[in-house]
């Protein structure tokens, strides 16, 4: 029998070997993300909407930084090389693939947003799971009490820490097929020191960008989130259908 933390990983190889990779028939609204290298913690985003068969930038491109250590095969909608290095809780790398786009979580009451998009206002009980061990590892749990061990304190989503106070899920590692120690809690959220640190593994970038990109994602369109290196994502693009 096939161990249950394996499955997601053969199910992605599978449809590799099975041949053809396309994005979601679907899906008309996708930001595409491409850095210089696997080791750049730096990147250019573009956001695009499908129109008949035809992918369309929308807008200007504009920059983001990636984690501190570059980028890694992640596990999303994309089919894996064989014998991949796959991304791993701590790595310091942001995966790399097809991903979905997710809710939002602030601190503010109320944001600019499409009317499906799920926003949630965070507060000192919402969590989000980090530690491998836990049944409910990279998920969101609201908790009936105040935080009060040193474990839920740690989980918490609200932080006194700015480039925090708002965020967009990125579906890396996410329900119903998470394995355990694979990586967690991806996000979009606001960059640090105007652009001059890297992150853990999520894709920051300044909180007006981030403002806008969250404005703009109809869930509606299947909006999702594209990121490789430049000539892996040259590589795939016709085949997979890329913008």
């Amino acid at each position: 029998m096939i161990p249950l933390m394996l499955r997601p990983i053969l199910f992605l190889l599978t449809c590799c070997l099975a041949g053809g990779f396309e994005l979601p028939a679907g899906s008309t609204q996708c930001l595409v993300g491409t850095a210089e290298n696997w080791d750049s913690s730096h990147l250019t985003l573009q956001f695009y909407q499908k129109s008949g068969r035809e992918w369309k930038p929308s807008g200007a491109s504009w920059s983001g930084r990636l984690g501190k250590n570059g980028l890694v095969w992640g596990l999303g909608l994309h089919p894996l090389p064989a014998n991949p290095t796959t991304k791993k809780e701590g790595d310091g790398r942001t995966p790399a693939g097809v991903f979905r786009i997710g809710g939002a979580w602030g601190n503010d009451a109320s944001i600019r947003k499409h009317p499906q998009l799920a926003y949630r206002r965070v507060t000192s009980r919402d969590l989000w799971v980090e530690d491998p061990a836990s049944d409910s590892y990279n998920m969101h749990v609201i908790l009936p009490h105040e935080p009060a061990t040193a474990w839920e304190k740690k989980q918490q989503m609200k932080q006194d820490d700015p480039a925090h106070a708002l965020k967009l899920f990125i579906a890396h590692n996410a329900a119903p097929r998470i394995v355990k120690g694979a990586g967690s809690s991806i996000f979009f959220h606001i960059w640090r020191g105007g652009g001059s640190k890297a992150t853990s593994g999520c894709t920051t970038m300044e909180e007006t960008k981030l403002r806008n990109l969250i404005a703009s994602i109809d869930p509606t369109r299947q909006p999702l989130y594209v990121i490789m290196p430049r000539t892996e994502y040259q590589r795939v693009r016709q085949a997979w259908r890329l913008p």
